[in-house]
């Protein structure tokens, strides 16, 4: 599988984390989980990242994860690998791990002890020297994730700037500078002051996915229980059908906010991925939520509704 690069696009789906109802880790679901989300259309995976409980599993939890991803995959689509870690060793263990078993490259994202424009230019530079020459990697910049650690454009131009392996952006920086952002970086590619990187939108389930691509953004790199909306999303978009893109992301929209939902969204998607037949327990590792007899019946009605308004779309 080629590494990672500047040419990326589509959706690169986030990935879960499946438990046993006991807290172990569920392979056999994980393999089923890998073969539902090829069989919706994505153009690659993240493993590790902020919704697939990361910090909950251990080094060798993470390894076996990813060791089990990519043999199921078999080379048929990307695989990026969260490695985002409050100390460099640990990143860098875990990112040779990784891209020796397979993974087309790695996300990290900024540190929590970040605070000035300097220090976060210093941490990406810091973060490319221990993850090496031969590792690519996406700036995930997510404040909500990290501690409110925030990436303003001048620093992003730094960054793609000074730093080869650094060749795709994950922009999910909401709420906040958001859409002129993305542009401020597309515009800065356009010009010539940095190469142009790759940009996939985040923001889970795709909130601002039909504007984002209007924006410049090359696809998704987001998770959702319905993968097949931020496919057809992409795919009517790049062919020209800004509208059927509205209408279809319109359509999914409300199942989307829902599964957004701060404390909730990880139990609520889980649900729906049980439901759909991805995985055998929705549950979530301790510490996490669960939801409530009137949880379930809200997202049931949603699905219902979704359902006849995709009816409507054909």
């Amino acid at each position: 599988m080629p590494k990672l690069d500047e040419g990326a696009k589509g959706v690169y789906l986030i990935t879960v984390t499946p438990f046993r109802d006991d807290g172990a880790l569920d392979l056999d679901s994980l393999d089923r989980l890998t073969d539902f989300y090829l069989g919706c259309g994505v153009t690659g995976l993240t493993v590790l990242g902020v919704m697939g409980e990361a910090p909950k599993l251990t080094a060798e939890e993470s390894r076996t994860y990813v060791k089990r991803v990519l043999a199921r995959v078999g080379g048929r689509v990307p695989v990026v690998v969260g490695v985002s870690s409050p100390g460099f060793a640990a990143m860098g263990e875990l990112a040779k791990s990784v891209m020796d078993l397979g993974a087309a490259g790695v996300m990290v994202g900024p540190g929590a002890q970040v605070r000035t424009d300097d220090q976060a230019f210093a941490y990406f530079e810091m973060a490319a020297e221990t993850l090496g020459p031969g590792t690519p990697f996406c700036v995930q910049d997510h404040p909500l994730a990290y501690n409110g650690v925030q990436l303003p454009v001048p620093v992003l131009k730094r960054i793609f700037q000074a730093i080869p392996t650094a060749v795709m952006l994950k922009h999910e920086d909401w709420p906040g500078p958001g859409l002129a952002k993305l542009s401020a970086i597309r515009a800065a590619g356009g010009k010539g002051e940095i190469r142009r990187v790759s940009i996939l939108a985040g923001n889970g389930g795709g909130l601002f996915l039909p504007e984002e691509l209007s924006r410049g953004a090359d696809g998704a790199m987001t998770g959702f229980s319905y993968p097949e909306m931020m496919v057809g999303v992409v795919a009517a978009h790049a062919a020209g059908d800004v509208e059927r893109a509205h209408d279809l992301f319109d359509a999914y929209l409300p199942l989307a906010r829902y599964e957004q939902q701060s404390a909730l969204g990880l139990a609520v998607r889980k649900y729906l991925l049980l439901k759909r037949g991805a995985i055998a327990s929705m549950a979530i590792r301790k510490p996490g939520p669960r939801l409530s007899a009137a949880d379930i019946a809200d997202i049931d009605r949603l699905i219902a509704r979704q359902e006849r308004r995709l009816t409507e779309l054909g």
